[in-house]
């Protein structure tokens, strides 16, 4: 029996645990969405195709599965282009199909025709071009292996029109197997017995978990290890939530805006172990001041991030679940003897550094922003997922919002998006309705997709999207404050909608406030309300955030205030 390459895409998603796709249809896919039309899969109708990946990204986060979208070819196709860009920075598993003009135009500069797959290239960890009815099966089982295992990342298939209603046998492998693709799951044991070594002989160790933390669902074998051998935690932004948050071993988030005593630990460390992280440059400040008195392991599934911008002496290429299991039972069977003992001054140090330097602000008359981030997470009990948009609304939610639970956290860390959260939100309460999700937003950033409002409420999804408005492009606003004599060129938000009334017009409710006596009030209606609800605050136009780091500056070199 034959089927059409719409019922065999169908047919394959169906198999591949597929239960919601997030797209916007066009010409070029109409006989995959007249063919998916008769499915149980769930389609989420976007406004705009930007805001399909992003909402795909926040399902595959918040779901722990891969997230899927579909849109047309040619400008739906390249309206993709931006999330694409963001699930490939964060390793993001996300499977794009994009419809293409039928095959005999291609090249012929068609109507809506682009080198999609030419331009992903860059930004996708494979891509496909279907050019036979034949081999779409086995593409698409391909496809979400890829996308999947390894080091996670975002795959297009490139599908022309033609080979939606052409005829083949449903044909698909048991397996797949790819010889020029075998990532390594199984670290080597030897290189984690140097790791036991170490941690038996440090007196300044400390951890540091990144995204592969969340996506290798390591949080518990991480929490164990840190616990076991009484070693404190710090976390790239991607790795939020990997380590409970309100544990005494927590040292807060690295980098450029990291805590004071996560900058100062791994600064004075003598042995840095580095999990699912890649030493990007918001955490590292000046590499070669970088943990330079640290003995650095650093585990990770991709070799090649190994060694790309920090040396270290003990590679372990790994799962990260696997590979802190086995070091776990390797610290068990060894056995270590008056570890605390051993740990407590360096423990010491590290708490004086956090009394006497906490994260602080001073509120006044005026709404501070990190007040309201306090206030939520207050009111939340901290068990909402949280997404952000980019900039300082990002940046006080992370230091602000104490994450404890892994998949509660959800921002564009590598390529910085704004725009991502709200979709991203839809994405996330889709993916876990019974759950509280919130969007951390400033003024600027959720202009950027706030065309998904509608998205929200035609679905009944009663998303939360918290407005910090500075009226300023905030973030370029503080770099313009510090380092270009308060030359606001360009970055003042004077005008902007009314955004009470914009979530009314779209069938949301709107709050707002400007005193901070209202703050806990206007967040515990807006969080009861079950509908979307935009909350907004009216904050102080020019709080910055602290601490933070100039570039290529040291870590230790920290502005406070």
């Amino acid at each position: 029996m034959e089927f059409t390459g719409a019922q065999i895409l169908m047919k394959v998603l169906k198999e591949e645990g597929v239960d919601t796709i997030f797209g916007y249809p066009g010409g070029a896919v109409i006989d995959l969405y007249d063919e998916l039309g008769r499915t149980d899969i769930n389609h989420i109708l976007v406004r705009h195709e930007q805001g399909a990946v992003h909402a795909a990204d926040g399902y595959a986060r918040a779901s722990g599965k891969t997230g899927v979208c579909l849109v047309t070819s040619g400008p739906g196709a390249t309206n993709t282009v931006t999330g694409i860009a963001s699930a490939y920075s964060d390793s993001i598993p996300v499977v794009v199909i994009t419809g293409q003009v039928p095959s005999k135009l291609i090249g012929n500069d068609a109507f809506q025709e682009v080198d999609i797959v030419g331009i992903t290239r860059p930004c996708t960890k494979h891509n496909y071009l279907v050019k036979d009815i034949k081999d779409l099966a086995y593409i698409v089982k391909e496809a979400f292996y890829i996308a999947a295992s390894g080091r996670p990342g975002p795959v297009l298939i490139d599908i022309p029109k033609d080979l939606t209603v052409a005829l083949a046998k449903y044909e698909v492998p048991d397996k797949i197997e790819l010889k020029s693709y075998n990532p390594t799951y199984q670290p080597n044991v030897k290189q984690l017995q140097k790791v036991v070594q170490l941690i038996q002989k440090a007196k300044k160790p400390v951890i540091f978990a990144g995204g592969g933390i969340i996506l290798s669902k390591a949080s518990e074998q991480l929490t164990t290890l840190a616990k076991r051998s009484s070693i404190p935690v710090t976390g790239s932004l991607m790795g939020l939530g990997g380590f409970p948050g309100t544990d005494s071993l927590w040292l807060g988030m690295l980098g450029m805006h990291g805590t004071y005593r996560a900058n100062m630990a791994v600064s004075e460390a003598d042995l840095l172990i580095a999990v699912g992280v890649r030493f990007d440059d918001r955490v590292t400040g000046k590499l070669d001041e970088f943990a330079a008195n640290a003995t650095i392991v650093q585990i990770d599934i991709d070799p090649t991030s190994i060694h790309k911008n920090i040396p270290v002496s003990v590679p372990v290429v790994g799962d990260a679940k696997i590979s802190l299991e086995i070091l776990n039972q390797l610290i068990e069977k060894q056995g270590f003897k008056d570890i605390e003992t051993q740990r407590k001054p360096w423990l010491d140090t590290i708490y004086n550094w956090k009394k006497e330097t906490p994260l602080t602000y001073k509120q006044t008359d005026i709404i501070k922003p990190q007040f309201v981030v306090e206030q939520l997470y207050e009111v939340t009990n901290g068990e909402a997922i949280i997404t952000t948009e980019v900039g300082q609304n990002q940046m006080w939610a992370a230091q602000y919002y104490h994450l404890s639970k892994p998949n509660h956290w959800i921002t564009s860390g590598g390529l910085g998006v704004m725009g991502f959260g709200l979709p991203a939100a839809i994405g996330a309460q889709v993916a876990c309705p019974d759950k509280t999700v919130v969007d951390i937003a400033g003024d600027g950033s959720i202009q950027m997709n706030s065309q998904e409002l509608a998205t929200a409420v035609q679905y009944g999804l009663p998303v939360k999207i918290v407005i910090l408005n500075n009226r300023f492009l905030g973030m370029v606003r503080q770099w313009q404050e510090l380092f270009y004599d308060k030359r606001y060129s360009h970055t003042k938000m004077e005008h902007a909608p009314d955004f009470i009334k914009l979530a009314e017009a779209y069938g949301a409710v709107g709050l707002r406030t400007e005193k901070p006596s209202e703050v806990k009030d206007v967040l515990k209606k807006g969080l009861s309300i079950p509908k979307t609800v935009i909350m907004e605050f009216i904050v102080d136009r020019e709080e910055s955030v602290y601490p933070m780091v100039p570039a290529g500056a040291p870590i230790t070199q920290m502005l406070l205030v």
